[in-house]
C-alpha cells in the first residue's frame, strides 16, 4: 500500500471515529476514552500535516477541548460536579489537566471501603498513569503543531500532578514505587501494584517535555521537571523491561525512538542539565530498550499468534507492536548519528529484521473480514484508532513528513 493510499484509509477511519464518538458532529454526551483519544489527536495532526487537511487539524484541537471538558470533569453519575481538580470554573479553564484526567471507563470508580473485585476493576473509572503520559505526549504534539505554548504548559502541569500522586517516596537504600491506578480525584490508590513500564513512561515523557520547553525561544514560563525526572530515573533503574505483550513491546520501540530523539536534539549539554549522570545513562537505557524489544519481538514471532483467526487475537495490542516497528527506520538513522557505540547500531539493525511482522499485522487488520468478529467489535474505537496510527504513524511518532 502506498503512503498516499495508507493516509487516505487512515483519514476515512478517523472520520468514522469522529462520528462514532460524538466529536464530529459534536455531541452533548461524547464518548471519550483517554488512551484512544491521545492516539486520535496525534493522528489528526499527522493527517493534517501530510495531506493538508485543515479539517483534521481542527478535529485535533476540538478533541483536546472535548477530552478536557469530559474527562477533566466529574462523571454525570457522580454527585461531585465540576473540574476533578476542584478548581473553580474559570481557573479550571486555565488549567484543565492539572487535576489529571479520568480514564473514561463505563462504570463509576470503586467507592472508599468497597472491597476490590479484580474482574470488575477493569471496567471501573479512575486514573491510569500510562494513559496520562500518552495525553502529555499528545498535548506536546499539539503544541508543536500549533505553536501555542499553552498546550505544553498543560502537559507539564499534568506531569507534575501525576508524579506527585502516583509515586511513593524513596526510602533509605530503596527507590520509590508507583501506583497503577488511582481514584478520580487522585486521593487514594485503587490498584497499589506498579505497572511494569510506568516509571519508564514517566521518565521519557518528562524528558521530552523538558526538551520541548527548551526549544521554545524566550524566557521559560514552564514548570521545571528535573525533580520528577530524577525520581523516575531512580525508580527505573534495575527494572526488567522485557515483556511478552506485543503492545508493551511496541511501547518499548516507541520509547527507544523517543530516547534517540532526545539524545539527538538535546545534545550532551542538555542531558547533563537534566540530572547528574544522565548523559552517560541515556545510551545504556537505549541499549536496554532495544534488547528488551528484541526479546519481545522474538517471542511474538515464535508464538504462532499471527496464524490464529481474528476472534482469538486482540487487534489493538498487535497494532501497538506495528506502530512501534513503524519508527524503526528512523530509530536506525538517529542511532547512527548519536551512537559513538557500534553495538547500538547492531541492535537497531537486529530490530529492523522484524519489520515484516509489523506489515503483516497491519495487512491482517485491514482485511474487512477480520473486523467482523467479536474481538474487533468489542474494542472497536481503540482498534480503529490504532489501525489508523499503524497506517499513518507520523503524527504519533513525530516522524518527518
Amino acid at each position: 500500500m502506498s503512503v498516499d493510499t495508507a493516509g487516505e484509509t487512515a483519514r476515512r477511519i478517523m472520520a468514522e471515529f469522529a462520528r462514532r464518538t460524538g466529536l464530529d458532529p459534536p455531541s452533548g454526551t461524547p464518548k471519550r476514552y483517554l488512551w484512544t483519544d491521545a492516539f486520535a489527536a496525534c493522528n489528526y495532526l499527522g493527517l493534517s500535516s501530510q495531506a493538508g487537511h485543515e479539517s483534521c487539524r481542527d478535529l485535533a484541537l476540538r478533541l483536546v477541548d472535548q477530552v478536557h471538558h469530559t474527562l477533566g470533569m466529574h462523571r454525570e453519575d457522580d454527585p461531585r460536579k465540576g473540574w476533578i481538580s476542584g478548581l473553580p470554573p474559570d481557573e479550571g479553564e486555565r488549567h484543565p489537566a492539572i487535576g489529571g484526567l479520568r480514564i473514561g471507563k463505563r462504570l463509576p470508580e470503586r467507592k472508599p471501603g468497597e472491597p476490590p473485585d479484580e474482574r470488575l476493576e477493569w471496567d471501573q473509572d479512575g486514573q491510569y498513569f500510562h494513559y496520562l503520559t500518552k495525553w502529555m505526549h499528545a498535548l506536546e504534539r499539539v503544541g508543536r503543531a500549533t505553536g501555542d505554548p499553552g498546550y505544553l504548559r498543560w502537559a507539564m502541569e499534568l506531569a507534575q500532578t501525576a508524579h506527585a500522586r502516583f509515586t511513593t517516596p524513596a526510602r533509605t537504600g530503596r527507590p520509590g514505587r508507583m501506583y497503577w491506578k488511582m481514584s478520580i480525584d487522585l486521593s487514594r490508590p485503587l490498584v497499589a501494584s506498579m505497572g511494569q513500564h510506568d516509571p519508564l513512561d514517566g521518565f521519557i515523557t518528562c524528558c521530552a517535555l523538558q526538551l520541548a520547553a527548551r526549544e521554545i525561544p524566550g524566557p521559560s514560563p514552564y514548570p521545571d521537571l528535573r525533580p520528577e525526572i530524577a525520581d523516575f530515573a531512580g525508580i527505573c533503574r534495575g527494572i526488567d523491561l522485557a515483556t511478552d505483550d506485543p503492545l508493551g513491546t511496541g511501547g518499548l520501540l516507541t520509547d527507544a525512538l523517543r530516547i534517540a530523539h532526545i539524545m539527538d536534539h538535546g545534545g550532551a549539554g542538555f542531558l547533563e542539565r537534566l540530572g547528574p549522570g544522565l548523559s552517560a545513562w541515556f545510551p545504556v537505557l537505549l541499549g536496554d530498550l532495544m534488547d528488551a524489544a528484541i526479546t519481545g519481538l522474538d517471542d511474538f514471532a515464535g508464538s504462532g499468534n499471527t496464524r490464529l483467526p481474528a476472534e482469538y487475537r486482540l487487534a489493538f495490542r498487535e497494532l501497538g507492536l506495528s506502530i512501534g516497528l513503524a519508527g524503526v527506520k528512523d530509530l536506525g538513522r538517529l542511532v547512527k548519528g548519536i551512537a559513538g557505540d557500534s553495538s547500538l547500531e547492531v541492535q537497531a539493525e537486529a530490530v529492523g529484521q522484524y519489520l515484516p511482522v509489523g506489515d503483516s499485522i497491519t495487512r491482517f487488520w485491514l482485511d474487512e473480514r477480520n473486523r467482523q468478529g467479536g474481538s474487533w467489535v468489542e474494542h472497536r474505537e481503540i482498534n480503529m484508532v490504532m489501525l489508523a496510527t499503524s497506517l499513518a504513524p507520523g503524527g504519533f511518532l513525530g516522524l518527518p513528513d
